[in-house]
């Protein structure tokens, strides 16, 4: 074997040597775990046809809740003393923002009220609602395989600009989930809410 020939064949013997270690390096990078399937829910849009027009403008404050609703992740209950979230699951928001978006959509789908928007925009309200999300999370107790369905609201309407407390209200609503599926839990939220947020809507709207 030639000189030039060595170097030829080292010159090889080294690539593909560098090749499979490059490779084998490959196989041990960590791969990262997929992001997770987001779920939003839905404002209500139905109301009863004796709904009176309220002719001032609401504003919503973002809800309160416990450190362990304000997430984003889906909350779990297995005990009630517990609480955990499902994986691979989120909602779109952390459920206070959801919560405020998704009631001020319902008061504005009533088509009853003249102006109702997020506190602190720059327009004038005639009543405040102060709203603290006491329960929001799928309940798996006493053993259940199937989940239900928890979502417990307080509001308190306050009258400006003496900010005057005139009426405060819990809203509840329970609804056990038909599988264990994710989509089925997603679709038990969403009408859970839903109660919870028609009441409301016209709970304020007779109050005021």
């Amino acid at each position: 074997m030639t000189q030039l020939q060595r170097r030829t064949f080292l010159s090889r013997t080294v690539q593909v040597a560098g090749l499979a270690g490059l490779t084998a390096a490959c196989g041990q990078l960590p791969i990262g775990k997929p992001p997770p399937q987001l779920y939003t829910l839905t404002p209500k849009s139905t109301y009863p046809p004796d709904l009176p027009h309220a002719p001032w403008q609401l504003a919503i404050e973002r809800p309160s809740a416990p450190a362990g609703l304000s997430s984003a992740r889906i909350a779990v209950a297995r005990q009630p003393l517990t609480l955990d979230y499902y994986a691979g699951a989120a909602w779109v928001d952390d459920a206070p923002n959801m919560v405020q978006r998704l009631l001020i959509e319902s008061f504005e789908n009533s088509k009853k009220i003249i102006g109702v928007g997020r506190d602190g925009v720059s327009f004038r309200s005639d009543f405040t609602l102060k709203v603290e999300v006491r329960e929001f999370q799928a309940e798996y107790f006493d053993g259940a395989k199937i989940p239900t369905i928890r979502v417990r609201i307080n509001v308190k309407q306050v009258q400006m600009p003496q900010r005057i407390i005139i009426a405060t209200q819990d809203f509840e609503s329970r609804r056990p989930a038909p599988t264990n599926k994710m989509v089925d839990i997603v679709e038990t939220f969403d009408a859970a809410l839903g109660t919870v947020l028609r009441d409301i809507v016209v709970w304020t709207l007779r109050q005021g």
